[in-house]
């Protein structure tokens, strides 16, 4: 199953290839910069996060602009157009405001994801028909309006609520990515596993991509990059192919771990990156050595 996303002038498909990374860093929560910016209009710091996730290696990009008090519908297309005159990779628009959405949308050049879409029914009454009108792709989030459920089996339905749904509504299969929410293990040591299980579960009943937002995982807990990168390569081992990530962190273990999926013949796409990494150490230890 292909899910296919496009930009003005790039197409990324998220499938049995290399894993597609999305770019998590235009969001405000936790970055008291970012909200201040946008709280002023200032597009300076999305620009420069947009082009620096790019260049660390980022498919995708999602842009959320859910600072509390900030107009939504007014900011969330200044925010993407921003970005699509920045870089030239698909966009998730990172927003559950339907007038915000539609605003955005308008003015979206291609085919992009919406994240997300919740299994509550009035989620799904007011965010599936955009989806359907803009021809987007969207990501598909296991609660529903009893909440996030602990158990699998329960995720799982939620999944195949969210599928069937959209497909009575004509929005292809394929279009929908199903996040199977990961939640921290501080307060349930059986929550990591439960997720993995989830995401299995839905690749063999749907075969549906899978995207997970993997720094949940460690609130709460020490040395909380170790707990990440290590989960994320268990999510991409479980069947995660396009995870939300601070690309600049994590992409060479994406390497490794498609490497070592056979996702990557003769490790060519590992060795590239290697080389183009040491290719900037060097720069920057030449430029750090010239005389001031």
């Amino acid at each position: 199953m292909l899910t296919r996303l496009s930009s003005a002038a790039k197409e990324v498909v998220i499938g049995e290839g290399p894993t597609v990374l999305i770019g998590e860093r235009i969001n405000p929560t936790g970055k008291k910069k970012l909200a201040a910016a946008l709280m002023e209009g200032d597009m300076d710091v999305v620009r420069r996060e947009a082009i620096a996730q790019v260049e660390a290696g980022a498919d995708v990009l999602d842009v959320n602009v859910g600072v509390a008090g900030l107009d939504q519908v007014k900011m969330l297309p200044v925010a993407l157009k921003t970005v699509m005159d920045a870089v030239d990779v698909p966009i998730s628009i990172d927003s559950n405001n339907p007038e915000a959405l539609d605003a955005a949308l308008k003015l979206y050049k291609g085919k992009p994801l919406i994240n997300s879409i919740t299994g509550e029914e009035k989620a799904m009454a007011s965010l599936l028909p955009l989806v359907k009108e803009y021809g987007a792709a969207f990501i598909a989030l296991t609660m529903d309006d009893e909440g996030i459920p602990t158990d699998v089996d329960r995720r799982v339905a939620i999944a195949h609520k969210i599928v069937d749904r959209a497909v009575s509504m004509g929005i292809p299969q394929e279009d929908v990515i199903i996040d199977c929410l990961v939640m921290t293990v501080a307060t349930d040591h059986t929550a990591a596993a439960a997720t993995q299980e989830a995401i299995r579960r839905v690749r063999a009943e749907l075969g549906q991509n899978v995207t997970a937002g993997v720094s949940n995982v460690s609130f709460g807990l020490p040395e909380r990059d170790v707990i990440n990168s290590t989960f994320l390569a268990l999510l991409i081992g479980a069947g995660v192919n396009c995870p939300i990530v601070d690309v600049a962190k994590v992409r060479p273990l994406v390497l490794a771990t498609d490497m070592l999926l056979s996702r990557d013949e003769y490790s060519a796409r590992y060795i590239k990156a290697y080389r183009e990494r040491q290719k900037a150490l060097e720069a920057q230890a030449a430029q750090q050595a010239q005389p001031t």
